[in-house]
């Protein structure tokens, strides 16, 4: 990405430093000089006071908060800055970005590679309208006015709240083709802080109802989430195969072996 588009990376992190330095610090775009600022928002109560800190500290206007298992190959700047270029000329009042989004109906749009689960989505021409967008990775611009929610607690369900507060100030998000590795761990069930904000953002959006998400559609009445906690009760409780997988422990390695199999320009 030309230096003219500086972008201030926000991470928030908790514990130890293992899983960002061997993945979002190991990515390739950050190697060697850059124009970007990089926030690490180390042990915050939550993502969105963590995220709103970093808002009031950043230095440009473009900002990318990540997790901090994301890998992100050098292609990705220049693919975000061709979206960015594409939306300057068809919606010059963008919302909110992001590399997964989910359309009304459920269905996804993502390029992105999870050593679990493997290449979700793949490659589309140009970013794609959507109402919300996964946490993993989220874009938007400091002068737009969009903070996060310091009611929201824990670190679930906030890109869906963005992305509707962009959408009442009359902003559409997007899910953008940049291809980025998540190296996450996976779990079948979702902790119970999780439905604890899906409770607080059906209330607080409740005339917007329903909302669909990469987990999940919040409704007046959930029925997919109260099939999907009665699913993790019977692995947990009867069947007793609620296993975490596990992170690939060298990220910029993980990326190296994607990337070998696959073009991504």
């Amino acid at each position: 990405m030309p230096a003219k588009r500086p972008i201030t990376f926000a991470v928030a992190t908790y514990g130890s430093d293992e899983v960002l330095k061997s993945n979002f610090l190991a990515s390739p775009l950050l190697s060697g000089p850059h124009p970007h600022q990089i926030l690490i928002q180390r042990d915050y109560p939550s993502a969105a006071k963590a995220y709103n800190d970093a808002i009031d500290r950043a230095e440009n206007d473009l900002m990318v908060f990540a997790h901090q298992d994301m890998i992100f190959p050098e292609t990705w700047l220049e693919q975000l800055d061709r979206s960015i270029t594409y939306l300057d000329g068809v919606d010059p009042n963008w919302g909110v970005l992001g590399c997964c989004g989910v359309a009304n109906g459920g269905a996804a749009h993502t390029w992105v590679y999870h050593p679990t689960q493997g290449m979700l989505g793949g490659r589309f021409d140009s970013p794609v309208p959507i109402p919300t967008l996964d946490e993993i990775v989220l874009i938007f611009r400091r002068s737009s006015g969009l903070r996060f929610d310091d009611q929201l607690l824990h670190f679930h369900l906030y890109g869906t709240d963005i992305c509707m507060r962009a959408a009442k100030k009359g902003m559409q998000s997007y899910a953008v083709p940049a291809f980025c590795v998540h190296n996450g761990t996976y779990h079948p069930l979702l902790p119970k802080e999780f439905y604890q904000n899906f409770r607080y953002i059906s209330e607080i959006w409740k005339d917007c109802l329903p909302i669909y998400t990469s987990c999940g559609v919040i409704a007046k009445i959930p029925l997919s989430m109260y099939k999907r906690r009665m699913r993790e009760v019977y692995l947990q409780h009867i069947q007793r195969k609620a296993v975490l997988t596990p992170r690939e422990k060298d990220g910029a390695s993980l990326l190296r072996h994607v990337l070998s199999g696959m073009e991504t320009r």
